[in-house]
């Protein structure tokens, strides 16, 4: 069964093609294409901007998607696409070209959410089997468990999330977002020059807004640009640090997966992992190239869902995006894990 996802999001547009059997476990990924919008310097991603970057690519990534898998659109099963949350702009691009795809070629339509299209992608690649999950990226920062057929969120943040935290102090550095990137390589240059910051943790949810203020504030006092990226990576990710063995602990859980854009860091991925030993649990991350938005996450969730169940399509009419649309609203008909929370 070959699916095609389309995602949309933010500011990439990626399209990539899946062939699903019922019998394995892990994806064939066949394709996968990708353009990301590029903000000006010590700007964000402006929705109106980045939703005309993807129309204006929408087409050649479909198509470049198709050509690298070597199949016709003829050939599709079923073509899935990113229905939230997100931007209401950009969402929009991706569900006009799944309907088009859909209606032109007689293809059922599903609809994904991004959050889980991340989890499932995630699990798949890593060989996870009833994981505790740390999703972390621009739009997400929570941690999540399955249970009763859904993924429910047992600690996230209350306010900005961690990718947000690290674009909007980049952004007041100057630099263009996604500014996860540019801060890690800044941090790896300090001289562990710790400088003392605000650390709020509320059971296991985070806040990261008072972090922000104060980092702000300190960089207008003329320090280290180095050192506060240093300090900024050291002190959220040992916020983020504490939730998470603290569910470990509750949760009682023996594997930790960490998916999302900011899975990608690298001081992030060194510090969980010695958490995970000492609660002796496995550690596993996303493969990188998969961390950030891809059509890989959409294609395999749209193609769990359509096999486990061919309702869960559905008409070109019933069709939506949804800008808030949390993960723990989704009902998951294709996994069957006993536990309980």
């Amino acid at each position: 069964m070959l699916c095609l996802g389309i995602e949309s999001t933010a500011h990439t547009f990626a399209s990539s093609v899946i062939d699903y059997s019922s019998n394995k476990e892990q994806p064939i990924i066949l394709s996968d294409a990708r353009s990301a919008y590029i903000s000006p310097a010590g700007s964000g991603i402006h929705p109106r901007d980045a939703s005309r970057h993807h129309g204006s690519v929408a087409s050649k990534i479909i198509n470049k998607a198709l050509l690298n898998g070597k199949i016709k659109s003829t050939d599709l099963a079923v073509v899935a696409y990113s229905a939230g949350p997100g931007l209401g702009p950009c969402l929009r691009v991706g569900a006009v070209a799944a309907r088009s795809i859909s209606s032109f070629y007689h293809k059922p339509l599903i609809p994904v959410n991004h959050a889980i299209g991340h989890i499932e992608l995630g699990i798949a690649l890593t060989g996870s089997r009833d994981p505790l999950v740390l999703l972390v990226s621009g739009g997400h920062s929570l941690i999540a468990v399955f249970s009763n057929q859904r993924w429910r969120i047992i600690g996230e943040t209350l306010d900005i999330t961690l990718g947000q935290l690290f674009d909007q102090f980049g952004r007041h550095l100057g630099f263009s977002s996604p500014c996860g990137p540019k801060i890690e390589e800044l941090a790896r240059k300090s001289s562990y020059n710790y400088i003392q910051l605000p650390y709020t943790v509320k059971g296991n949810d985070i806040t990261f807004s008072g972090l922000l203020s104060a980092l702000k504030r300190a960089f207008t006092s003329k320090m280290i640009e180095k050192d506060l990226c240093f300090s900024l990576q050291e002190t959220a990710f040992a916020m983020l640090c504490e939730a998470v063995e603290r569910a470990l602990v509750v949760t009682k859980k023996r594997e930790l997966l960490v998916v999302g854009g900011v899975a990608a860091n690298m001081r992030l991925g060194n510090i969980l992992e010695a958490a995970s030993r000492r609660h002796g649990a496995l550690f596993r991350i996303c493969p990188l190239k998969y961390s950030g938005d891809n059509g890989a996450q959409i294609a395999w969730n749209g193609a769990l869902q359509f096999a486990s169940d061919t309702n869960a399509a559905i008409r070109i009419s019933q069709s939506f995006v949804k800008q808030s649309w949390r993960l723990d609203e989704v009902n998951i008909c294709w996994r069957r894990w006993p536990n309980k929370v």
